[in-house]
């Protein structure tokens, strides 16, 4: 049974251009330009049209970006709940005015050992990691640790626990890999992998969206019966001002917006590619968490209620449950 009906996420990526190199990403290797204020001010009042309450400011790296704060209050004054994921590389620059912008900011940190996180990423970026923690906490945010679980890391869960978040009470968000394109993201989670990662879920500070799990357990997605519904949840807007369909990772067309998201959006053409999600033969096997997190809030089903408790959970912890109500 569908509960709602209308997009409820954007995922606007606001240059594909990254400070960092990480092996299992390839956005940064894209020719990016920057999304410009005008633009995004059309689309925030489209977007809100449609339904969306939450937007993901995304990347490549979205610090990068020089009008950032201004993009946030805009995205804040139309009532959206804002998120953001960083390396965290310029935040320590940035972070004064980014205070109070951002309901979910997320710090990427790949492992609780500094030479191995900055050979992930490419760059040494570990040392800015734990100066932004330090700096977010004296400013009165609260960051949580985006940590992507990969088979070579699932035992640095409980130190990344231990000595990185508890003790400065941070959220630590187990964010399982996936595979995407023709980028080597080292295999998949074993079942002992996931058990760990579903024990770990249970413990305080803890966010994991347990409907991943059982997805991965399930084979992911199954196009002749689809959980994926990223076309008609997930707006996804290019930095080129453009509208990409069905989702950024697989890309099968995309749509100049021109300041006419809505109606674009509501065309006949839009509606024949996300009546299309899920059902596409790349789309066969997909996990990819960012569209799944939509696609289980908005349809009952087996993912919805194993989703619920953590999404509940979290968003009590981050105190954005009332906005989503």
């Amino acid at each position: 049974m569908r509960l709602v009906s209308h997009p409820v996420l954007c995922n606007y990526y606001l240059t594909y251009r990254c400070n960092a190199t990480c092996s299992f990403c390839d956005i940064w290797e894209r020719p990016s330009p920057y999304v410009t204020l005008d633009n995004a001010r059309q689309n925030f009042r489209d977007l809100k049209k449609l339904g969306v309450r939450v937007i993901d400011f995304t990347g490549g790296e979205p610090l990068l970006h020089r009008q950032l704060p201004e993009l946030l209050r805009e995205a804040k004054e139309l009532g959206f709940i804002t998120t953001l994921t960083t390396n965290a590389l310029l935040y320590p620059k940035l972070a004064e005015r980014l205070r109070g912008l951002v309901d979910m900011l997320h710090f990427s940190l790949d492992s609780p050992v500094g030479t191995e996180h900055d050979q992930s990423r490419g760059v040494k970026c570990f040392d800015k990691v734990m100066e932004s923690i330090a700096l977010a906490r004296k400013l009165g945010e609260r960051p949580d640790i985006l940590f992507t679980v990969f088979p070579h890391n699932v035992h640095q869960i409980r130190p990344m626990y231990e000595e990185i978040c508890r003790p400065n009470d941070l959220v630590l968000i187990l964010n399982p890999v996936f595979d995407y394109n023709t980028v080597e993201t080292g295999g998949s989670l074993s079942e002992d992998a996931l058990q760990q990662l579903s024990a770990w879920g249970k413990q305080k500070m803890v966010y994991l969206n347990e409907g991943f799990i059982q997805l991965r357990r399930d084979g992911g997605n199954h196009i002749e019966k689809p959980v994926c519904r990223a076309g008609s949840t997930t707006i996804v807007i290019s930095p080129e001002n453009k509208l990409v369909l069905p989702c950024y990772h697989l890309g099968l067309k995309e749509f100049a917006i021109a300041d006419n998201l809505y109606e674009l959006y509501n065309s006949a053409d839009v509606q024949k590619l996300v009546a299309l999600e899920g059902r596409l033969p790349a789309c066969q096997g997909c996990a990819i968490n960012c569209y799944m997190q939509p696609s289980f809030a908005v349809e009952v089903s087996k993912y919805f209620w194993q989703a619920l408790p953590s999404t509940l959970r979290y968003n009590w912890v981050k105190g954005t449950w009332k906005q989503l109500l």
